[in-house]
């Protein structure tokens, strides 16, 4: 059977998708991964093949709109969180034709497509084969899904479609106990984390202090600009406990924040550093999160976007997390949140119970048998 993957955005979409593609090719299954170009290291590192439909990276759809016209920023949350849909709408767009031609040369029995990935949805229509979607967070918020469709209105009518087809498979990552309880139902699937490996060293798969060891990052999309002035604050306002703070970034700006904050950051391994930590503080990032309750680590959460709001709330509700909100970033808030998940038993002992359900969840290889009687 051949099964086609869509994704992109940013790396952190690839891994999320990674272990089923994986699952599927281990199982014999033909795979290919179509996405965009800033995404292709991502899926070069899995031992993925790569297709690339686009050369526009998502930070562009995110700011400027069809006609080239910049998109402001919203205070309100809605706004922001459609200007989020308008964007992967327009991601979508552009993927479309692109997509058309390689299933017309290399035809998919299967199309899986991530979360906002929509062109994979409009693909397997038009080819008439099973879509799959495939959640790679603790949930989007619905009205990304509305703007999405209203951005892609032209593409869609234009193909005799009402709105953006529904999957034949929904498949949620997120434990049920901290799930949106609007996400659609399907089948759950256990949250594998991966990311791109360096060599390791002996400290990031063990402690090598009695101290607390943070991990702190503002995810997989760190750049002048973009999350960097986030994260050093991030830094900053920890800097001062008495832990030992592992940073966090992509290798292209992983220099300029240790010079900005004053430690060594480097892109750290997060499936071999995870395990070792004590808590894990960052931007309430969905692949963040997850690896977190894989691991069963406090997290300490400072969400960056509106659309990181409710997730976060759900974890720090089911008491594994904090969240601070901003304006409650302050240092001393920062600080004493850090140490109350540190050295209060409750948030171990609940990140611990949500470890148990995250790892009972299926396995990829387990969900590759209904791709397969889908196929």
């Amino acid at each position: 059977m051949r099964i086609l993957f869509v994704t992109g955005g940013s790396p952190a979409t690839v891994y999320a998708l990674t272990p089923l593609a994986t699952a599927a090719r281990n199982a014999g299954h033909e795979v290919l991964v179509a996405s965009n170009r800033e995404t292709m290291e991502a899926i070069a590192g899995a031992g993925l093949p790569g297709v690339c439909v686009s050369e526009v990276p998502i930070r562009h759809h995110i700011t400027t709109d069809r006609e080239g016209r910049p998109v402001p920023d919203f205070d309100d949350p809605d706004r922001q969180m459609r200007k989020i849909g308008h964007a992967f709408g327009r991601m979508a767009a552009v993927y479309q034709e692109p997509l058309y031609d390689l299933a017309t040369a290399w035809r998919p029995d299967v199309v899986v497509g991530g979360t906002l990935t929509y062109s994979a949805a409009v693909l397997a229509a038009r080819i008439g084969v099973p879509f799959v979607r495939q959640a790679w967070d603790s949930g989007e918020p619905q009205v990304v899904d509305v703007a999405a469709e209203t951005e892609m209105r032209p593409e869609l009518e234009a193909l005799g479609f009402d709105g953006i087809p529904d999957s034949a498979l929904w498949i949620d990552v997120c434990p049920p106990s901290v799930r949106d309880p609007e996400a659609p139902q399907g089948v759950s699937m256990r949250w594998i984390p991966c990311n791109l490996q360096p060599p390791l060293e002996p400290w990031m798969y063990r402690k090598e202090t009695d101290a607390p060891r943070i991990a702190i990052t503002a995810g997989t999309k760190t750049a002048p600009g973009y999350f960097f002035d986030y994260l050093v604050q991030l830094v900053a306002k920890l800097k001062h406990l008495e832990a030992e703070l592992l940073v966090s970034a992509p290798d292209g700006v992983a220099e300029a924040l240790s010079e900005a904050t004053g430690t060594r950051v480097r892109w750290l391994p997060f499936d071999t550093v995870a395990p070792t930590c004590d808590l894990l503080v960052h931007h309430a990032g969905g692949g963040t999160a997850l690896t977190g309750m894989v691991h069963g680590i406090p997290q300490l959460l400072v969400p960056n976007m509106p659309k990181l709001v409710a997730p976060s709330q759900r974890l720090a509700a089911y008491g594994a997390a904090r969240i601070l909100l901003e304006g409650e970033d302050t240092p001393q808030a920062m600080a004493s949140a850090a140490e109350d998940l540190l050295f209060t038993e409750s948030y171990r002992t609940r990140a611990r119970d949500l470890q148990q359900e995250a790892t009972a969840m299926p396995a990829p290889a387990e969900i590759v048998s209904l791709l397969e009687k889908l196929g």
